[in-house]
Formats: structure tokens, sequence, C-alpha cells
């Protein structure tokens, strides 16, 4: 009975899960167990997460934006639509790369809008944005912070979050963790669906894609969020502000 919960959970999460998460999921449905417990069944029934090791891109810098700082230090973050943070991942499709740009909410770590293109832009990351407001339509003073790629230091890009009333911020010069929930983001879209995985064109990467992100959003537990998801995180904590 237990190892077969432990099996459908499992798949349910796309056999990303790990025995934390599997613990909570038994936890939540009433089933009275100890963590300890379910790392050893899933031992024993060799059930593992998917986890792969990615690279980490190296950032370039340009001295024409090293002027703008890390405000996302400054800003709390305790309810959503406060920071947003944005970055760019590189995707294979065939032997070609495609780009992948995402805008997270940094306190309910929930995807907001993404645009996957054939060239590393500021108009590629502006589009980004642009789902991104569209879908929540914040109020203006969103500080926006991204790393120090020209794909966000373009003028272009620049005049469209002072048009949005945004706040511009910048990892600082040579610190690798100032955007580490986005990082976390793209390490669980490779290390749970993309690696090993083959596509040979841009739709059925685009339809995975759309896939993965609304299971990411709407039934992937994260354990910094105490095991709900992001849009579960949104509704239980700040679901009277409107939120969408």
């Amino acid at each position: 009975m237990i190892q077969r919960k432990i099996e459908a959970i499992y798949r349910g999460s796309r056999s990303t899960y790990g025995s934390p998460r599997i613990h909570q999921a038994l936890k939540d449905s009433g089933m009275a167990i100890g963590r300890k417990r379910v790392a050893r069944l899933m031992r024993a029934h060799r059930i593992k997460a998917r986890c792969a090791r990615i690279y980490r891109r190296n950032p370039g810098r340009n001295v024409f934006y090293t002027g703008v700082p890390n405000r996302s230090l400054d800003r709390a973050s305790a309810s959503p639509n406060q920071v947003w943070l944005g970055d760019i991942t590189y995707l294979r499709v065939g032997q070609a790369w495609r780009y992948l740009a995402v805008v997270l909410d940094k306190c309910s770590r929930r995807v907001l809008g993404w645009r996957l293109g054939r060239e590393k832009s500021a108009a590629l990351t502006g589009a980004a944005l642009d789902c991104a407001v569209r879908r929540r339509r914040p109020a203006a003073g969103v500080v926006f912070h991204t790393d120090r790629g020209i794909e966000y230091g373009a003028y272009d890009f620049r005049n469209r979050l002072a048009r949005f009333g945004f706040i511009q911020s910048m990892n600082r010069p040579g610190t690798l963790n100032d955007n580490a929930r986005m990082e976390s983001f793209f390490h669980s879209l490779k290390a749970e669906g993309l690696d090993g995985a083959r596509f040979t064109d841009d739709g059925s990467l685009r339809g995975y894609l759309i896939s993965y992100i609304r299971f990411y959003n709407e039934q992937r537990a994260h354990s910094a969020l105490g095991y709900l998801t992001p849009i579960a995180f949104e509704q239980e904590c700040v679901g009277q502000l409107g939120v969408n």
C-alpha cells in the first residue's frame, strides 16, 4: 500500500520528487510515516529523483551599464509583484541552439512570462517581459533584477522598463548568486526533464516548455515555499491582495 502510494506520487511528479517531497505529499494525504522510512523504501525499489549537472554560463559585462546596482537586496519580497527576476538560458533543437527568456516572481517563484527564440537579444527579453506584464498588470515600482547581459542593458530594454515604471537592478560584478532563484528554476527545468531529451523542431520544444511550466507553477511542490506550489503559495499568503 505505502509503496504503491510512493510510486504514484513519484510518477505524478514526472519522476522529479525525492524523499522529502514524497514524504510531504504522504503527510498531506493523511498518512503518518517517517521521512527516513520513505527514503529507505525508495532506495529499496530504486526510486530516485531526476537530477543532472548543468553548465553555468558566464555572463558578459559592459562598462555601459555597470553603474546599475543590485536593488533587489534592498527591496523586501514578502509578497508578489515586489521583485521580478529575468534571465536567459540555452536549449538545443537538433544541432542548433534556441534561447529561452524567463520572468520569475522572486517571492512565489512563479513563472510569469517566457519567450523562446532563435536569437539572444533585447527583443527576446523584452517579449518575455511584455508577456509577464500582460498577465500580472503590476503597479509601478517593481524591481526587475537580472544579470549584466547586454540583452538587459540595451537601451531598448531599459526604455521598456521605464515605460512600465519598473526599477532596474543587476547582479553585482563578480557575484554569482545574486540571481540564484532564477538559476534554480533553470536547473529544475533541465534536470527534471530536458536532460537526455531530444527535440527535432521548435514546435516540440515549445510544447514541452508549455507543459513543464504549467506543471512547475501548478503542481510542483517547492521546499522553500513550505512544499506548496507557486500558485498555491500566492493564494494562501496573498490571495486577498488580488494577485493574478
